[in-house]
């Protein structure tokens, strides 16, 4: 199915690039006035895309795309498919012994060929027509699909230098989308501090009271309904997309995993925030920071989950000098883009107390995820060894259950590290004593003694 897919995009898109090479041409005929059949370059016949299977047909028949973002779209793409399409614009101009100023473009570093620009888009759609250039700098306002679903967008290379000198751009996520036919994943790097998180378990193995369900399931029905009741239902000026939700309680109680598994059944990516990478003492970096993960997760439908979050969405200081205003307006900022993003967030801590007031009132819901009774307790001790764990006979886990106040995330080491250590003695089987040196292990991380 894959290969289809890069088949059916491959085939579209040759198609694509010999008709944006005739207009080129065309354009280039018509600027230094040289015959050719047509008036304008809008003349030149573009592909029928009606009964294309592939996904870059389907990416112009949903947008609908005019001519003239067609061919912005190809020129962006061209640098990355085609760029020898673009040597066009290496033409000099012999009285200056230099390039057009008119085609605009850069060179890279490494790329030897034409980068595109604003400019060159103006040139290759409208010449010197300079009523036809104003009208065609809406490609590039920002309330255009092209700037607000993150497709091509215009990067300045350098402060200070004109609009149009700014590089045409395509997004990774659609490069990707055109050229693999699948979604764009990012990598963590320190412009995207976010690692995808999922889980390998499912709903049965998550011990959580009743009443912590019950709340998780309403994060999961606004996924599967939020469309329906905003648009089908005309709530939608009344009801913004996005839904913010707050998990808190103690350390190993399932936020975590809730989050992953909210991803794994709607088949959402889950991306945890390193804030460690985020927050920044240097002015304005936390929030330039910020700004690179919501602009990319802007219209992905990822769920963004923001563990330990009080690092950054802590209560705001009283102004007591330079540095307060500016942590107080970091706080303002996420506020800020939490409110407008369109997807699930989800802020995790061991503390709700630690959080800002302003965030709290705006959170659709909170949850509360208590340490497990002695019921669910034993639960997870079942959950954590069964298969083929052999457990010796001396060993209880309902004595354990009901001895020992621990977490499903606490037990889960304490698996770990009994398993090691019956292994270390070249044992297969874990015994008594393996588990209850593992309890007081994760007993003493909390400063308790059993």
């Amino acid at each position: 199915m894959e290969n289809q897919t890069l088949i059916d995009n491959a085939r579209c898109l040759q198609k694509e690039f010999a008709w944006f090479r005739q207009v080129l041409e065309v354009r280039f005929y018509l600027y230094f006035q040289q015959p050719t059949e047509y008036q304008h370059v809008g003349e030149v016949p573009p592909p029928d895309l009606d009964d294309d299977p592939s996904l870059y047909a389907k990416v112009v028949q949903h947008y609908q795309l005019s001519l003239a973002e067609r061919l912005t779209l190809l020129l962006a793409l061209a640098p990355h498919l085609a760029p020898q399409a673009l040597d066009l614009f290496f033409t000099k101009n012999s009285l200056y012994d230099r390039g057009y100023t008119e085609f605009g473009g850069l060179v890279g570093q490494a790329h030897s060929g034409f980068l595109p620009t604003a400019e060159t888009v103006l040139f290759l759609l409208a010449g010197d027509d300079l009523e036809q250039r104003l009208q065609l700098l809406s490609l590039f306002d920002e309330d255009h699909f092209f700037k607000r679903h993150n497709i091509v967008s215009l990067v300045a290379e350098k402060p200070g230098e004109p609009y149009l000198s700014s590089a045409l751009k395509i997004s990774q996520e659609y490069l990707t989308y055109f050229t693999s036919g699948r979604a764009y994943r990012p990598t963590y790097n320190t412009n995207f501090p976010a690692k995808r998180i999922e889980t390998e378990l499912d709903w049965n193995d998550l011990v959580l009271a009743p009443f912590v369900l019950h709340e998780v399931g309403e994060l999961k029905a606004w996924i599967h309904h939020h469309e329906t009741i905003r648009k089908d239902w005309g709530l939608g000026d009344r009801i913004k997309p996005g839904y913010r939700a707050l998990f808190y309680g103690p350390p190993g109680t399932g936020k975590t995993l809730t989050a992953s598994l909210l991803g794994k059944s709607t088949q959402l990516d889950v991306y945890r925030i390193d804030l460690s990478q985020v927050v920044s003492k240097y002015i304005g970096e936390t929030e330039k920071n910020l700004a690179g993960i919501f602009d990319q997760a802007e219209n992905k439908n990822w769920i963004l989950f923001f563990d330990e979050a009080d690092a950054l969405f802590g209560k705001r200081t009283s102004t007591k000098d330079a540095h307060d205003r500016y942590a107080n307006q970091e706080v303002a900022y996420l506020l800020q883009r939490i409110e407008d993003f369109p997807g699930l967030v989800i802020l995790a801590t061991n503390l709700k107390g630690n959080i800002d007031d302003a965030f709290a009132r705006r959170f659709q819901n909170m949850i509360y995820f208590p340490m497990p009774d002695a019921a669910q307790r034993l639960q997870l001790w079942q959950n954590a060894f069964k298969g083929k764990v052999k457990l010796a006979p001396e060993v209880d886990l309902k004595q354990l259950a009901v001895e020992y106040e621990i977490s499903g995330g606490g037990i889960v080491n304490v698996l770990r590290y009994a398993s090691l250590a019956a292994l270390r003695q070249d044992r297969t089987e874990i015994q008594l004593r393996d588990i209850l040196q593992g309890v007081r292990k994760e007993l003493r991380k909390e400063g308790k003694t059993g």
